[in-house]
């Protein structure tokens, strides 16, 4: 009895070890998910007097969201799709977020306390390419409120309770572009203001109630009209001439047509050169920025016009905020150093005036939405939401900075990755629990959580507890290599560096307003590159980041190169170039001090070498004769490969400058064949092995070559969207291409096939993943690539006396003998981009990494990728751990490493070695950002973090306990058996 309960006890322990491998405790230690809206382009703000105060935004990236304004956290977000743009925003019956988007052809209603849909409308428009949009709520007809939306010359209202369209009118006049829609107080008539071409004024009334016309008037325009307007009030609106040195005052009383021209040099004093009119909707008043200031006008009677302020021209004017009906107020904010000069003017007269300290990292104020509040003396106070150069949302309130989001972050374009400095001696990497009380408390905890007893607040201490214990957020780097920095690049031109550990911003820099000068006027930065990576011989220098950009949007522009020190976030370099960069081709080499090289190709196909150095170019020089160079123009169907000479083709005696010889070419008819996605290896991937041991215990050899290129090409007839084409009209067809000689080493075409193409190459084969019209399903194919000539010579004695072909170098200039293998699965998701993880050594087993069309990432093991799966795999292959074939690829839930959460808008996925081979970082990105720690083989080099050394030493010594204890009655039962 004594035995077996001494048996239940060691097995209960053994069980609690292993239920330590629970995960409800350990939610964030390995991933963290930021969420982010993007650049704000619209705002409007719904600040109760009880009750949460918010704003309610729409973005660059089609997000809409709700945003508490005491802290700046999101209340609710949607992501519209890409091709649906919000172009106007508004708020209904004040519980009602109204949006249009898709140039004016989708009408919906969002609940504002929550951000539930509340109707969908799509509206039938004649034109929404050429649309000019105004969205106008509580137009009043009957008991319902009517929101009229306007798209060229056509006008539909709908209802604001269930979004039907009231009625519809189309003005069916050739080159009209409404402008202005309006209602008189307490009238049933709506009057609709527009511009026939560019010389005819015409206005519409229209009944409130049906939509029936009952009047309409046109007149000439002294001037040609620009399309810049200033509504100014319900009946009256001021438009730029097109030579932008004039304006027209247009009146529209009692069903006629007024206007009145003034020139701007009458009513500015110092005004020259061309001005713009800020589009505001004020009470008599418009703003003018022209040159050397910016304006403000009020109009006064019919006809006279006179100017009752200036601001700076610097500065950045929000749109007028009524709070009575003779007061209007004004914002103008401007950037000054590391301040932002905030001024309020109400009716031209400034009243409020602030410096408010901000971060360097941010650049100009680019938008300004202002907002008002009453003070307990009944006076007027003034909140405004900013945005900046770097797309990042302040609010700023009584001199301050009250909340600021870093939505920069929306539109990152590139990223890398990059280690954290050695730790210093005199620091502890693990941080100790410093009381045995604490100690005692924290496996009390542990162990609650083991047995499912916790509180959801024993839950959060242990989380707490775990987060402390694990050292993840330090700023040094660990020995598993855990511990990283990302350094990322946004649409805006900021980079910023990223912690693993919690995705805390360690640094950020903005790099566009240091390049803004007469010789790099509007600088665009491209692509983000590793610049120094210290391994041996420069420990004693810190990493840095290569900034590539251009000065000016054309391919022709001038180009620049920004060198960024990536622990501190300080640019170590700048330097703009003489000539353009077309293309970026990072280089296998690195001079002295671990500089990577590049070459910068510009549009005469002219390589540049960076670093300049006399050791760089030694380097090069050394290697430059098995460097090579293709081109991809997908416009022109054509890939191009080149190799490099010394000396320019032009008349620079430039050193580091060398010019292209083409070598081959590859033609794709442009009437049958189109190209619509490439892909190739990384450059940095370790390949551990390049045998590959079969079934039957033969070897095949990979063909391992880092200059294959995957091109996928379409029919004409496909290059649409899905269904463009039938599927006679429709094929697809793969190729794989050595960059050195041109050669095609495989080349299959899919019937009845079209993209959008997503593929992804590693060591030898290839996944790529597409539409099938026939099956009416996507599909997923794999192509393994083998060297069939290394495996042909298996002579002992010559691989002894080296001449065996295994021996000899692998050249791209020898045919090579090459055999495939491939296989085609259906898939059950559209896919949005694809990576394949990495580990430090290659030995861990792959996993393809989907980004599907749910904004969400998709682990999915290479074994299911297998082209050698068969339907009944025999003994030898089911050990080997082939699985058995089927049509379909397996989506299994536990799969997803973005688990529940979404990654709003997703565009990329990166995947880095850690130190540990089993263990693989994965970072992807939209508007969301998520990080985790993947380990595809699982962890099969190292414990984890959550293993209980406590608990193992418990065990240890109650089974050397159990055994003395079982040795002894065991001694003693003998005995007694003796005396027997």
């Amino acid at each position: 009895m004594e035995a077996r309960f001494l048996l239940g006890f060691l097995l209960l322990l053994s069980l609690l070890s292993l239920s330590f491998s629970i995960y409800e405790d350990q939610v964030g230690l390995a991933d963290w998910h930021k969420r982010y809206i993007g650049k704000v382009k619209h705002a409007v703000f719904h600040a109760q007097k009880t009750g949460r105060r918010r704003v309610v935004v729409s973005t660059e990236e089609n997000a809409i969201a709700s945003l508490d304004l005491r802290t700046g956290d999101l209340f609710w977000r949607h992501v519209l799709g890409k091709d649906d743009v919000v172009d106007q925003l508004s708020l209904s019956l004040g519980k009602y977020v109204i949006t249009l988007s898709s140039r004016g052809s989708v009408l919906r209603a969002w609940n504002l306390p929550d951000g539930q849909m509340v109707w969908e409308t799509v509206l039938q428009n004649s034109n929404p390419t050429d649309s000019f949009l105004h969205v106008l709520g509580n137009v009043k007809s009957g008991r319902d409120s009517l929101i009229l939306a306007c798209n060229g010359g056509s006008i539909q209202a709908v209802s604001s309770i269930d979004g039907l369209v009231v009625w519809k009118k189309d003005l069916s006049v050739d080159g009209l572009k409404l402008k202005h829609v309006f209602q008189p107080p307490e009238s049933d008539t709506i009057y609709a203001i527009g511009f026939i071409d560019t010389s005819q004024i015409a206005v519409y009334h229209l009944n409130a109630k049906t939509g029936e016309l009952l009047k309409h008037a046109t007149q000439s325009s002294p001037v040609d009209l620009s399309s810049e307007i200033s509504v100014i009030s319900g009946d009256s609106l001021v438009v730029l001439d097109s030579t932008r040195s004039s304006l027209l005052l247009i009146k529209f009383t009692a069903g006629s047509i007024t206007h009145h021209h003034k020139l701007l040099s009458d009513i500015v004093e110092d005004f020259s050169g061309t001005a713009e009119l800020i589009p505001t909707k004020s009470n008599d008043i418009f703003v003018v920025k022209a040159p050397s200031s910016i304006a403000f006008v009020k109009v006064r009677g019919d006809d006279e016009i006179e100017l009752i302020g200036k601001a700076d021209p610097a500065g950045i004017v929000s749109d007028s905020l009524t709070l009575s009906e003779e007061e209007q107020a004004f914002a103008v904010a401007h950037h000054s150093s590391n301040a932002i000069n905030f001024h309020v003017k109400i009716n031209g007269r400034e009243i409020l005036t602030e410096s408010i300290k901000i971060e360097e990292h941010r650049g100009h104020v680019n938008r300004v939405f202002l907002n008002n509040y009453l003070r307990t003396d009944k006076s007027h106070g003034f909140r405004a939401l900013i945005v900046m150069e770097d797309e990042s949302l302040l609010l700023v309130q009584q001199g301050e900075v009250v909340w600021s989001r870093e939505d920069g972050l929306a539109s990152i374009s590139d990223a890398v990755p990059a280690e954290l400095p050695v730790e210093k001696e005199g620091v502890s990497v693990v941080e100790v629990e410093h009381t045995l009380l604490e100690w005692l408390k924290g496996h009390m905890l542990k162990l609650k959580g083991t047995l499912m007893l916790a509180t959801p607040d024993d839950m959060a201490a242990i989380q707490a507890m775990h987060l402390k214990s694990s050292g993840r957020n330090k700023m040094t780097r660990d020995h598993n290599g855990f511990r990283k920095l990302i350094i990322v690049l946004t649409r805006s031109g900021k980079v910023y560096a990223l912690h693993t550990g919690d995705g805390r911003i360690v640094w950020a820099y903005l790099l566009t307003p240091l390049l803004q000068s007469k010789r790099c006027p509007s600088p665009s930065v491209l692509t983000l590159h590793n610049w120094r990576v210290p391994h041996h011989n420069a420990l004693q220098e810190n990493p840095s980041v290569l900034l590539v950009g251009r000065c000016g949007a054309g391919l022709e522009s001038q180009g620049f190169l920004s060198i960024v020190d990536s622990y501190s976030g300080k640019e170590l370099e700048n330097l703009i170039l003489d000539h353009s960069i077309a293309e970026v081709v990072p280089l296998p080499l690195a001079d002295s001090s671990e500089q990577k090289l590049h070459l910068l190709i510009d549009n005469d196909l002219n390589a540049h070498l960076y670093p300049r150095g006399l050791d760089s170019l030694k380097v090069f020089t050394s290697e430059m004769a098995n460097m090579y160079y293709y081109k991809v123009d997908n416009a022109k169907g054509v890939v191009k490969g080149y190799t490099f000479k010394k000396g320019c083709s032009t008349w620079s005696s430039d050193a580091y400058c060398f010019s292209t010889r083409e070598l081959w070419s590859l033609v794709f008819p442009s009437d049958s064949e189109r190209i619509v996605a490439t892909a190739r290896r990384k450059m940095t991937e370790v390949v551990h092995t390049q045998a590959k041991i079969m079934t039957n215990q033969d070897v095949m050899y990979k063909y391992i070559s880092k200059n294959i290129l995957f091109v996928a090409t379409v029919s004409p007839k496909a290059t649409g969207g899905i269904g463009s084409a039938g599927p006679d009209e429709a094929s697809l067809v793969a190729y794989l291409i050595d960059t050195v000689t041109g050669r095609i080493l495989h080349r299959v075409t899919h019937q009845g096939a079209q993209g959008p193409v997503q593929a992804v190459v590693s060591e030898n084969w290839v996944v790529y993943h597409y539409f099938n019209l026939r099956a009416h399903r996507y599909e997923m194919t794999v192509i393994e690539i083998y060297d069939h000539s290394r495996a042909d010579n298996k002579d002992v004695m010559k691989l002894v006396l080296g001449k065996h072909n295994l021996t000899a170098p692998i050249t791209s200039y020898s045919r090579p003998e090459v055999t495939t293998k491939s296989q085609s699965y259906f898939f059950t998701h559209s896919v949005k981009t694809i990576a394949v993880t990495t580990t430090a050594r290659g030995i861990t087993s792959k996993q393809i990494l989907i980004g599907t069309i749910g904004d969400q990432v998709l682990a999915l093991d290479k074994r299911f990728l297998d082209p050698r799966r068969t339907a009944n795999p025999s003994q030898e292959e089911k050990e080997e751990g082939i699985i058995p074939l089927t049509d379909t690829l397996p989506i299994i839930p536990q799969s997803y490493v973005t688990h529940t959460l979404q990654v709003g808008d997703l565009r990329g996925i990166i995947s880095f070695p850690a130190n540990l081979e089993s263990t693989t970082h994965v970072f992807s990105y939209g508007v969301d950002l998520f990080y985790t720690r993947i380990a595809p083989s699982r962890t099969y080099d190292s414990l984890t973090d959550e293993f209980s050394y406590v608990l193992l030493i418990l065990t240890v010594v109650v089974l050397v306990a159990a055994i003395l204890v079982m040795w002894a009655m065991s001694k003693k039962q003998d005995l007694q058996e003796k005396w027997r």
